[in-house]
């Protein structure tokens, strides 16, 4: 029997690795191409942190190779795995795709939770923000294509077929049985199909959701701010927890508001959509700075008359290009305390020295709703009670920050939509949202298959 995976991202190659181990025939299908970066006149890394990974196509890996690599070893991270299986067996998998990242070569340390926790989740209850301890592995965003590259031979070992750099159009269902995909002009024929398209293919799904008759759910929308700092600032934090997670309830609007991606000796990037350009972060293994960045994000759930966050977000999206004439926006904390816009000439005299400069200075409070900045600078306020200098006149704030969440696909616990042997996994299919999370869902998927394979 055989599977056709739709995606090759960490979903859909933590499938493909589970069921080509016991010997299912897999094909794996993307519309990328293989795991190497387009080369930068620079040469620094074989791309430049100063150009914008996500327009390059993702291939093998999706959108996690163009990540820095942080795994998040914990199964209320990047997604609630909770929610299809126990506590104890989340983790046992969780340790499961940490061993065979490190099999094909993920040599990054991985952090230990000790009495340091104890001390920051202290004083973090004093400032009243939370602190959450997980155990974390980070890469790196040079080592990952290798990494990717070391799986995606071993599974080519194993008899999984790659089609690359070919889209697919449909999900092929003839009276209500599944018979595979439609690519271009042929149909990939398969008892199971896996979708795994990542957030990159969200909307295609969503579409094919529609058609099918599998319901979906909106989910909430994270809205802030890339937040650079000298490293120095957050290097106690950072060198016991490489991404500390922070959670903030404000006091005016009661919203919630977290810390994410944090960056130690970290380069801001760009994110370029179809009309509208995003701030992200990047840390390195082999090429470091002096500055440390995270992102600092508001929570929006939409109820009554939308809720389409996906939409609001990327009205937000679009207003940011248009002031930032297609670049991001950046300003000097200090200037928007002010109440007036940051310039070059402002910010070269501030000892925070921008690692992104394909920005425009400018003024966030015209970028980002009035709720959203009276939160993000009570957010940064009350941190700066944790780690004393993140809230000084010369931080950086990149805007915006926009974390797009795909519509949550109904599944069972075992990852399969309503119609029989279709399976959804994976960030696009809502289910998780990260690179760990993904790779869990995708497994999960194929012992499901492997299991009904089995017993016919």
């Amino acid at each position: 029997m055989k599977t056709v995976i739709v995606g090759a991202g960490p979903a859909g190659l933590f499938c493909a690795y589970e069921l080509a181990k016991v010997g299912a025939k897999v094909v794996v299908v993307d519309s990328g191409s293989s795991t190497e970066r387009r080369k930068c006149p620079m040469k620094k890394m074989g791309y430049c942190v100063k150009c914008n990974p996500c327009n390059l196509i993702h291939g093998v890996g999706g959108a996690g190779l163009f990540s820095d690599g942080k795994l998040n070893l914990d199964p209320r991270i990047g997604g609630d795995m909770l929610q299809f299986m126990k506590e104890d067996e989340a983790q046992r998998l969780i340790e499961y795709i940490d061993r065979i990242f490190r099999e094909n070569g993920a040599q990054g340390d991985r952090n230990v939770i000790d009495s340091r926790a104890d001390e920051l989740m202290r004083k973090a209850k004093m400032a009243g923000v939370k602190f959450i301890p997980i155990v974390q592995r980070h890469i790196g965003s040079d080592m990952l294509p290798g990494v990717i590259e070391s799986l995606k031979s071993y599974l080519e070992a194993l008899g999984v077929k790659f089609v690359l750099n070919t889209e697919v159009d449909d999900i092929e269902v003839h009276n209500g049985s599944l018979e595979g995909v439609v690519a271009g002009k042929s149909i990939i024929k398969g008892d199971f199909v896996v979708v795994a398209t990542g957030r990159g293919g969200a909307q295609w799904l969503a579409k094919k959701c529609m058609q099918l008759g599998i319901p979906t759910q909106h989910q909430p929308l994270d809205v802030g701010v890339r937040v650079e700092v000298p490293a120095e600032i957050m290097k106690e934090v950072t060198d016991a927890f490489w991404d500390p997670k922070f959670y903030i309830q404000t006091g005016q609007y009661d919203d919630f508001v977290r810390t994410f991606c944090t960056c130690p000796y970290g380069f801001v990037i760009s994110e370029s959509y179809n009309s509208f350009i995003c701030t992200n972060g990047h840390s390195m293994v082999s090429l470091k700075s002096e500055n440390t960045n995270f992102a600092l994000l508001v929570r929006v759930a939409l109820t009554h008359p939308v809720e389409n966050t996906t939409e609001y977000g990327e009205s937000i999206a679009r207003i940011a290009s248009t002031i930032g004439g297609g670049r991001p926006v950046l300003q000097r904390l200090g200037d928007l305390k002010a109440g007036r816009r940051s310039t070059w000439e402002r910010i070269k005299r501030s000892y925070v020295k921008p690692t992104f400069t394909y920005v425009t200075p400018g003024d966030i409070s015209m970028v980002l709703p009035g709720r959203i900045m009276t939160d993000v600078k009570e957010g940064l306020e009350m941190l700066n009670k944790v780690i004393p200098g993140v809230a000084e006149d010369s931080t950086l704030l990149y805007a915006p920050e926009i974390k797009f969440h795909a519509l949550r696909v109904n599944v069972s616990r075992h990852m399969e939509t309503p119609v029989k042997n279709l399976f959804a996994v994976g960030d696009g299919a809502g289910v998780s949202r990260g690179i760990v999370g993904a790779a869990l869902s995708g497994i999960v998927a194929a012992r499901e298959i492997a299991r009904r394979c089995r017993h016919g």
